[in-house]
């Protein structure tokens, strides 16, 4: 098969040589709990596991791309593409849908969804940082952008275990970074400390600066709807896993009850899933996850039905990779500051006036630190060239 040249001429249809994995554990500097911590549902989180995906082609183009998942399934991403990795050597990097494909059918005993499409993430992901880098485009220029900032909030300052102090100063540090918005963590067991926490944080922001809260699937649907009725009066831009992340239904009954926002989807691990919120209209923004739906080629998929719907979109951590999504999206779009990942590439994302910059180099714009070869406790390569 072959591919015209914008002069006319035959151009040879390049091929995937070589891909190298490599799991990586990057350290917190500081634990953080939610409300599952809380609850005892899970640990406080200290480390995030990330599988790196570099592709390279016969003609030397290269792609970078990563997933990532928290507390447990790093070694398990990383034994999954593995095993998937080697059935994309000597395929055309540019049939990206083809290749998602056959990635997914390769695994389907173990599903369709959950590890298995995270795993591909990372794979799909450097599929689609190489197709721009080939234009010589950022991905958001490549997938047609409509801006070239998007509005950030921060969040990593509003866990749980933090003071209302803490919370209050790192709430300050944002927004004297440039930061547009604060999100913080509700769902404590005590439903008062709660309250007194968001009537701390919103006295202190004052009326206009966007504030967020995020219960992690922790309230039931008697306490979401009394906790959001009283959380009315602090204007909220929206409430973000007031319910269990698969209770469609429930989302969809406080949804219709609340005039503050509601909104889900990190916790989904394929498209059918999200849509199903979508289609039901049981949220008010959309909040998938690039690396936990499958990468780029499913997010876009459900990022075309929430805008068909004209929901909001706030796609969930990863702002190296989601500010390209979301500026490429055509309603309102928030994208969530996260300063974990940072030590990890050697490029930093821009901030001012409240938003977040697409950066203009070609790709996602990122290269690995040379620190993160002190993190990495697997790797693996596959290919020709290896």
């Amino acid at each position: 098969m072959t591919t015209q040249s914008q002069s006319g001429g035959a151009m040879q249809t390049d091929r995937i040589l070589n891909i190298k994995l490599s799991s990586v554990n990057v350290p917190l500097t500081t634990a953080v709990s939610d409300a599952k911590v809380l609850t005892g549902r899970q640990k406080a989180l200290d480390e995030v596991a990330l599988l790196f995906a570099e592709i390279e082609t016969e003609q030397g183009f290269n792609g970078l791309g990563f997933t990532y998942t928290l507390r447990t399934g790093g070694p398990a991403q990383f034994a999954h593409a593995k095993e998937i990795a080697p059935l994309l050597i000597g395929e055309d990097p540019n049939d990206i849908a083809r290749l998602w494909g056959k990635m997914v059918w390769a695994g389907a005993s173990v599903g369709r969804s959950g590890l298995a499409t995270q795993a591909i993430a990372a794979i799909d992901t450097a599929l689609w940082d190489m197709k721009a880098k080939r234009a010589g485009l950022s991905l958001a220029k490549l997938l047609g952008a409509h801006r070239d900032e998007v509005r950030c909030y921060n969040t990593s300052g509003g866990y749980l275990q933090a003071s209302i102090d803490e919370m209050l100063d790192k709430s300050s540090q944002s927004l004297a970074r440039g930061i547009g918005g604060v999100k913080m963590k509700v769902g404590h067991p005590d439903r008062k400390v709660d309250l007194q926490r968001v009537d701390a944080v919103r006295k202190h922001l004052g009326d206009n600066v966007p504030l967020m809260v995020d219960a992690n699937q922790q309230w039931d649907r008697t306490t979401a709807l009394r906790m959001g009725r009283v959380l009315e009066q602090y204007n909220l831009q929206w409430i973000e896993e007031p319910l269990d992340a698969y209770d469609v239904e429930g989302h969809r009954a406080l949804s219709a009850q609340l005039d503050t926002p509601i909104g889900t989807g990190e916790m989904l691990t394929s498209v059918n899933e999200v849509a199903d919120y979508i289609q039901k209209g049981a949220i008010d923004l959309v909040m998938h996850d690039a690396p936990r739906v499958g990468g780029i080629t499913p997010f876009l998929k459900v990022a075309k039905m929430a805008e068909n719907h004209g929901l909001m979109m706030a796609p969930h951590f990863v702002m190296e990779i989601h500010l390209h999504l979301a500026a490429a999206y055509a309603h309102e779009t928030w994208v969530e500051h996260f300063e974990w990942l940072e030590p990890v590439f050697n490029e930093r994302l821009e901030i001012r006036n409240g938003h977040m910059i697409v950066p203009t180099r070609p790709g996602l714009g990122f290269t690995l630190h040379e620190q993160v070869r002190s993190w990495t406790v697997a790797q693996y390569k596959t290919g020709q060239g290896k």
